[in-house]
């Protein structure tokens, strides 16, 4: 995205030669009228340049590229200028990873780039647990006179990965035919035992229990709890509502659901299980269940860039509603997709959501951050909407995992479902 507008460097230059103008006219006065002419003209000489026009391209390296949590990643961020104009004054903030905190140095840089030449700079950021997605960088680019201003995103798939990321994602019983990594209650020819029968004629020599037949001399056939593919899909809920933090220095739940949403991306289409994305926020968001190295790569190209996944909250003045966005999810889902609704459950929307999608046999996990606090009675009444909201989801069928930030998401997962929560 990319916004140009104009500063008020030149305004005071403008007024004063306005003046001095105003005054070499009444005061017949030939000096102080070319004066004040002399500073019309470098008012308005701004207004007759073009924008600079921005093309960069970003890259960034980390040092360790494996770090533990609570290590220190150095971050090195190269700028090159692809374009053919010469920025004078370009200033670059990275886009660090909500969750992660700069240690050392600044994310901010400022440098004046010809065609075809490149700067960078270095910072240094905290690890924690799980992968971590940088966030597109911001350039401000003015031109010579410094009147006007382009401002522009530049994305790039990066991200910080350390220990503890989810090995494993705890996915619900489904019924599609295939291979995978999802357990189904029907036996088959899977690898974990089901039950025994009766032999039929033509089933495989090698699934007839020939123990049960030196014991018997009955024949039967061992039948295999069968796994077949998964079709997940992640949502993210980023309405005005989900941007709550514990503290203003904190990470907001937008935020942590982003991060976790990465990691269950990676988890979840590593195998041969179909993964997409979707986001009910600033404006809807829709990547389609797909396999393979190109479709993980849009889908993070996708979290990276679009509006739906900014971790910045919306302004009090912003005019966008989400009216109709969760039908029009529940609208697209086929029919063997899981959901994943990572979501604070701040309101009875949300809440709503899943439990239509529940009934109507769409099986659902919620992946909810706790960011309450108990500071102040509104806090401590929200703490309590929230848990009353689980309860609910609960007795509907909906698995919940609440989930703290502050610890690994992947342990959080294997608890519930070894609890049947």
């Amino acid at each position: 995205m990319t916004t140009v507008r104009r500063t008020r460097r030149w305004r005071g230059v403008a007024a004063v030669a306005l003046l001095a103008s105003a005054v070499g006219v009444f005061a017949t006065q030939p000096l102080v009228l070319l004066a004040g002419a002399v500073g019309a003209g470098f008012a308005a000489y701004p207004w007759l340049r073009s924008p600079p026009s921005v093309e960069l391209d970003v890259s960034r390296s980390m040092t360790p590229t494996d770090p533990a949590a609570g290590e220190d990643v150095t971050v090195t961020v190269r700028v090159r200028n692809v374009g053919d104009s010469t920025l004078t004054d370009l200033r670059i903030v990275d886009g660090v990873p909500p969750m992660l905190s700069v240690s050392e140095g600044t994310p901010r840089h400022a440098a004046v780039l010809r065609p075809g030449s490149t700067t960078e700079f270095s910072y240094a950021v905290t690890a924690e647990h799980g992968r971590h997605q940088f966030d597109p960088a911001t350039a401000v680019a003015r031109d010579i006179t410094g009147a006007t201003e382009v401002e522009t995103s530049v994305s790039t798939d990066a991200a910080i990965e350390c220990a503890a990321a989810v090995p494993d994602v705890p996915l619900r019983e489904q019924t599609t035919l295939g291979s995978g990594r999802v357990l189904t209650a029907d036996g088959g020819s899977g690898i974990e035992f089901h039950k025994t029968r009766e032999y039929h004629s033509g089933d495989p020599m090698s699934r007839i229990d020939w123990k049960r037949r030196a014991k018997t001399g009955e024949l039967s056939t061992v039948e295999f709890r069968e796994e077949r593919p998964a079709s997940v899909l992640l949502c993210l809920d980023a309405r005005p509502a989900a941007y709550r933090a514990t503290d203003e220095d904190e990470p907001n739940a937008v935020a942590c659901s982003r991060e976790a949403i990465s990691q269950l991306l990676t988890a979840v289409g590593s195998g041969r299980n179909s993964v997409g994305l979707a986001a009910v926020g600033r404006e809807l968001c829709w990547h389609r269940p797909g396999r393979g190295t190109d479709h993980l790569a849009d889908a993070r190209q996708l979290m990276a860039s679009h509006p739906a996944f900014s971790t910045v909250p919306p302004s009090v003045d912003a005019e966008w509603s989400t009216s109709g966005q969760f039908e029009e999810i529940r609208r697209r889902l086929g029919e063997q997709t899981q959901v994943f609704l990572f979501s604070p459950l701040t309101d009875e929307e949300v809440a709503s959501f899943a439990l239509e999608l529940e009934s109507s046999r769409t099986a659902v996990t919620v992946v909810c951050p706790d960011v309450t606090a108990d500071d102040t009675p509104g806090s401590r009444f929200a703490a309590v909407e929230r848990d009353d909201r689980i309860r609910r989801l609960r007795s509907g069928g909906v698995t919940v995992v609440p989930w703290s930030p502050k610890e690994p998401l992947g342990p959080e997962l294997l608890r519930a479902k070894e609890r049947g929560l």
